[in-house]
């Protein structure tokens, strides 16, 4: 296992937790998916930390960083990276984000242009699909709420069994990841899966402004894959320069159903921004 150094940022009056290995190589960013946290990405550095000096970054209300009471919000979550990256004198850093992650880093570049050298997103949700709020997502939205309430009650084994139960495919050096992050998870940060928090920032307003490559992997909508090929063609009229990736036999977690054509797409996309 790769060892990081571990440390804390203040970005916007919160403290944040972040991890890094190191070295003279480029940086590279990692911003996990809600109800995840960095040690989630484990894998993902082991493999990368040869060629890159990677910094993984706990969310606000996620692993150990702080959580306070407001501030639930995609342009705060992006606000709160852009600080970290700034705070630890990263240059135009990739940076790599899975679903809320991945969305975060699109408002990220978004908002800050000339900040990361390109963002890869895996499997971000498809906020972009209309203009303004999504109202038929709600209940889905609202699914996804409760489905992270509801693992908030169970206990460190109970967590195992099910994970192991539903994902049977996924690496034994994925589940206790998974398992520590929804147990260190705050239910603060749970407004972010509701339809409020998709209301609340118009993510179409600074898709424009992205002038970064961007590559999009994405999975099969069958096993649970958020952007559909109809919701990346939306987003190709709004960023021209996307490059998408099928990674056939993966559903939300690409990287957890498929690491290694993951790593390959990731690797790719990485040398052609």
């Amino acid at each position: 296992m790769t060892a990081l150094v571990g440390g804390d940022v203040i970005a916007n009056g919160v403290r944040l937790h972040s991890e890094r290995s190191g070295g003279a190589k480029p940086p590279l960013v990692l911003a996990h998916g809600l109800s995840d946290d960095g040690r989630c990405w484990t894998p993902i550095v082991d493999a990368l930390a040869g060629s890159f000096d990677i910094v993984t970054v706990d969310a606000r209300g996620h692993g150990l960083s702080a959580a306070p009471e407001d501030g639930y919000r995609l342009g705060t979550l992006a606000e709160d990276l852009a600080c970290v990256i700034r705070e630890l004198g990263l240059e135009r850093p990739v940076i790599l984000g899975h679903s809320l992650g991945a969305v975060t880093a699109m408002a990220l570049a978004g908002r800050y242009p000339d900040l990361p050298a390109a963002i890869v997103l895996e499997d971000p949700p498809p906020l972009w699909r209309h203009e303004g709020p999504m109202p038929d997502d709600a209940a889905l939205s609202r699914s996804i709420a409760a489905g992270i309430v509801s693992l908030k009650r169970l206990s460190r084994d109970e967590l195992r069994r099910q994970v192991v139960a539903q994902n049977p495919a996924w690496p034994e050096a994925e589940i206790g990841p998974w398992v520590e992050a929804k147990l260190a998870f705050s239910l603060r940060a749970v407004p972010l899966a509701t339809p409020e928090h998709l209301a609340s920032f118009d993510i179409r307003s600074v898709l424009g402004a992205i002038t970064c490559p961007v590559t999009v992997l994405h999975g099969d909508a069958l096993r649970g894959s958020m952007a559909t090929v109809a919701d990346l063609e939306i987003l190709r009229t709004l960023v021209p320069q996307l490059v998408t990736v099928h990674v056939p036999g993966a559903g939300h977690s690409i990287r957890r159903d498929q690491p290694e054509r993951y790593l390959d797409a990731v690797r790719e996309a990485i040398r052609a921004s």
